[in-house]
């Protein structure tokens, strides 16, 4: 679900700077070869995930939940001579696909792929964390932000994505619709949580930024 109009999502593409070329290979094939293509960044978002990173300048970037690797390697654009960036998918079936781009970027050797649970993977990377994406599996999200929020120095940033989860964090969630109720608990811990300040952009189906204080 997009809170904007096709005709204004698609104006707003076309006054952003372009999509690199292998982005946009990596987003037609996508939605060519892999299920739930809707999953991916896109463009727009992509831009302003490159964006966003590019002006971190992070040495270490963690990314929760790789899918096809296009925020991946958005991400990584912004990443220090020296940065590394960490990303975490449990999806086997999608690890040749993800590394054959991968391969291909200016980033391959800064990426450092990572396979199975991620609560159990983050505690096993060393270091601290300047921008961190959280996308991944939903009813983990309070997890994974507690997970991080300790690792990250001040003035990191967080990234959360699909925080209006189509529009159902406006509704009173059904008993068995987990993963709504955690969304709306994740949503008012991020605007209330002391050790930070965020907000709540209505970009595709929602992505929060968050600043460690």
């Amino acid at each position: 679900m997009h809170f904007i109009s096709d005709f204004l999502l698609e104006y707003s593409e076309q006054n952003s700077s372009p999509e690199p070329p292998l982005l946009r290979e990596l987003y037609r094939e996508t939605h060519q070869k892999i299920l739930q293509p809707r999953m991916a960044s896109g463009p727009l978002q992509g831009r302003f995930l490159s964006l966003l990173s590019k002006l971190i300048r992070p040495k270490s970037i963690l990314e929760i939940g790789t899918f096809t690797g296009y925020a991946t390697l958005c991400l990584a654009e912004g990443l220090a001579p020296e940065g590394v960036l960490h990303t975490i998918d449990h999806n086997e079936e999608l690890v040749d696909f993800q590394q054959r781009f991968f391969d291909r970027s200016p980033y391959a050797s800064q990426i450092h792929t990572h396979l199975g649970n991620a609560l159990d993977i983050i505690p096993q990377i060393e270091g601290t964390f300047d921008l961190v994406f959280i996308d991944a599996d939903k009813k983990n999200y309070l997890n994974y932000y507690e997970s991080i929020v300790p690792r990250m120095p001040a003035g990191g940033v967080i990234l959360s994505d699909n925080v209006l989860w189509n529009g159902k964090v406006l509704e009173n969630a059904q008993e068995d619709d987990v993963d709504t109720q955690i969304l709306q608990e994740f949503n008012r811990k991020l605007a209330s949580d002391p050790r930070v300040e965020s907000v709540l952009v209505p970009l595709r189906d929602g992505i929060t930024l968050t600043r460690v204080l």
